[in-house]
């Protein structure tokens, strides 16, 4: 079995500042960290390993200094770290960057060997979008097994797994064939302490570094700002609220006549905008 896991490096968002002039995020003296969410998928790509056997290759996209965050998920146990880094990569979008992530997984598989289960973390903390694991499946053809809360069960003889599912209104048990991608929720497992022979191994282990050549891209008009639509036009701090709340005592029989009513008082177009809402259905 093979397994990838797609992590990210990004800036510490207890540390984010927004720049007060330019309304950009100030990333310079910004520690970075790998994305919270991948290390979920990186711990559950370790346990599969460890039940099943097989190899877990860690792949990040990034400036060199990402290698930092490659070689802590070496210290956790992952086999093998790919850092895909080239200017032609810089300012890309969650369609660019999934772009380039399915070119070196499919680069992966065809040097090492074929690749059973792409994990990624559920969405990144300096993005928030949640597209890149999805749109890397989408570019594969590959079963995508989104917001995963456990899995359950693995068959490799069979060539299936099966998940929970966090939904709307409950938890979806799904079972599909391998190959496939899962991306994992927070909280879905407890990530493991690196031990020592891990840690020296990975401060001595070779990083594979790929260029968009060496991952296989021949259109780099796709790669970066050139193949990334999407444009952010602006980044900004929310402007706080200048109304404070109103806290109402809910001790007391009558609480909730008295909630409606203070609701009512402080909103005084709310109760005729209800009214009008009910008359229409």
């Amino acid at each position: 079995m093979h397994v990838v896991v797609c992590i990210k490096q990004v800036p510490d968002s207890a540390q984010i500042r927004v720049h007060p002039v330019t309304n950009t995020i100030m990333r310079q003296g910004v520690p970075t960290i790998i994305n919270p969410y991948d290390l979920y998928a990186v711990e559950e790509a370790l346990r599969l390993r460890d039940r099943h056997g097989g190899t877990v290759t860690v792949l990040t996209m990034g400036p060199p200094m990402a290698e930092e965050s490659l070689r802590k998920a070496l210290t956790f146990g992952a086999d093998r770290a790919v850092l895909l880094t080239d200017r032609f990569f810089a300012g890309s979008d969650t369609l660019a960057t999934s772009f380039a992530l399915a070119s070196a997984i499919t680069a992966i598989g065809e040097r090492f060997e074929p690749v059973d289960i792409v994990f990624t973390g559920k969405q990144t903390i300096d993005g928030d979008t949640a597209q890149v694991g999805p749109g890397i499946a989408k570019r594969l053809g590959l079963a995508q097994l989104t917001y995963v809360s456990r899995v359950a069960a693995l068959d490799l003889a069979g060539g299936t797994i099966e998940v929970d599912r966090r939904a709307e209104g409950g938890v979806q048990a799904l079972r599909t064939r391998l190959p496939c991608l899962v991306t994992m929720l927070e909280g879905t497992n407890e990530i493991r302490r690196g031990s020592l022979p891990d840690a020296l191994r990975a401060a001595r282990a070779e990083i594979v570094v790929w260029s968009a050549k060496d991952a296989g891209i021949a259109d780099v008009t796709k790669c970066g700002l050139r193949g990334s639509p999407t444009v952010v036009k602006r980044v900004f701090a929310p402007t706080p609220r200048a109304e404070k709340a109103t806290l109402v005592d809910p001790a007391g029989a009558g609480a909730a006549d008295a909630l409606i009513a203070a609701m009512f008082a402080a909103r005084p177009r709310l109760e005729v905008e209800l009214a009008t809402l009910v008359r229409g259905y």
